[in-house]
């Protein structure tokens, strides 16, 4: 029988402070404790495969109920991030067995005319805004002078990202994708961004964003697990925002999602699907819709939907199936900020062959999922990360 491996990252939700999380502002942060303050946090299937007997993750001064279950029935790890960064496309580049050493620039002030003054000549639309913001206050803050003018609403985040904000009825979304993909062509070298992010919104002020949110990421630096696993033959399904991170790599098929219902519906059908390799989910809503507006209660209840889903999840693995649940950083609804937070990330392994039970422990690198899923699957290693395999397989 193929065997197949589903990895679901619930984006941003980690589980405590990495060592060096105060250099970042970042201090105290713990993604996971901060939900369960909200009474709308219910995780009984995640807790049973051992999520809180992960070490470390109930290490918080956030007062909760979370409590390890005395037998989990899966295998459960803390994952560090060995890249510096806390940010989707870091955390998936890691994940799929590419370090990042040294992080993208960020720009705290706004971008320098050097990025803006080409861009304007080469869309020829002013740029408004540049600077640091909220997405959801930006539109507001500025939504009505693009309208008007017809400018470009240009901010970033505490994260490498070059996100241009249009409303749909004067900037249609696929001219907005056009000059995303100005802005990626030019922002190369020293303004090597991580991503350039379309920011649709639509209606009368103060306006709502709408679901065609694209990603235009850089170029993996290093091979990957899904090109490893492509050019090997095997099946690489790519849910959600999973082929923008990897920009358009590796992936043999893919499929974009509007929300995180529609990712788990659109998991759960690809599960019916015989193929033989990877599929790669992003369950973004976590990060994007209350992360970064700090809604805690909003957060608590998309992590309790993925926990009621998830035995119908399970109930579709085949025999020679994997399921790991993860994240890709941290994005503390509690903390004042609202950006990306640098924390340890939850690694959990179902399967009819894992060892229930099985504590990893904390692990040195998020590449150690792409060690284990190649080794599972018979493909050749990259050079990051070490397998887990022997350690949970029976």
């Amino acid at each position: 029988m193929a065997r197949r491996v589903f990895l679901i990252v619930l984006d941003s939700f980690g589980i405590g402070e990495l060592p060096d999380a105060a250099s970042w502002g970042d201090a105290g942060s713990n993604t996971l404790c901060a939900c369960a303050t909200s009474p709308h946090f219910h995780i009984p299937n995640l807790s049973a495969l051992g999520l809180c007997n992960i070490e470390g993750a109930l290490e918080s001064s956030y007062e909760n109920d979370l409590r390890p279950v005395a037998s989990p029935t899966g295998a459960f790890a803390r994952m560090g991030e060995a890249s510096k960064g806390k940010d989707s496309t870091v955390g998936h580049w890691e994940m799929a067995g590419v370090v990042s050493p040294r992080p993208f620039p960020t720009y705290p002030n706004g971008f320098p005319p050097e990025v803006i003054e080409p861009f304007e000549q080469a869309t020829g639309r002013k740029v408004i805004c540049n600077l640091p913001y909220s997405g959801t206050d930006v539109i507001k803050d500025y939504g009505r002078e693009h309208v008007e003018t017809g400018a470009l609403i240009v901010y970033t985040s505490g994260d490498s990202v070059f996100q241009i904000a249009a409303h749909e009825d004067v900037v249609p979304p696929e001219q907005l994708y056009e000059y995303c993909r100005i802005a990626r062509a030019q922002l190369v070298g020293d303004h090597a961004v991580g991503r350039v992010i379309a920011r649709p919104f639509k209606g009368e002020w103060p306006y709502v964003r709408t679901s065609r949110r694209h990603d235009f990421s850089l170029e993996p630096t290093g091979t990957t697990l899904l090109d490893t696993l492509k050019d090997q033959g095997f099946d690489v399904l790519g849910v959600g925002k999973i082929y923008d991170l990897f920009a358009g790599r590796g992936t043999t098929d893919h499929i974009l999602t509007k929300d995180n219902p529609d990712g788990i519906e659109k998991t759960l059908a690809w599960m019916d699907r015989d193929f033989s390799g990877l599929c790669f989910t992003n369950l973004v809503d976590t990060d994007m819709i209350y992360g970064h507006r700090n809604d805690v209660d909003g957060y608590a209840k998309a992590i309790s939907y993925f926990d009621a889903k998830l035995p119908e999840i399970m109930a579709k693995l085949r025999d020679d199936d994997l399921l790991m649940i993860t994240s890709d950083h941290g994005c503390d609804p509690v903390t004042p900020s609202t950006d990306h937070s640098r924390e340890y990330t939850p690694w959990l392994i179902t399967g009819a062959h894992v060892m229930p039970g099985t504590d990893l422990g904390t692990l040195p690198t998020f590449a150690d999922i792409s060690a284990t899923v190649l080794d599972y699957l018979g493909a050749e290693p990259l050079a990051n990360g070490t397998s887990r395999l022997s350690r949970i397989i029976a």
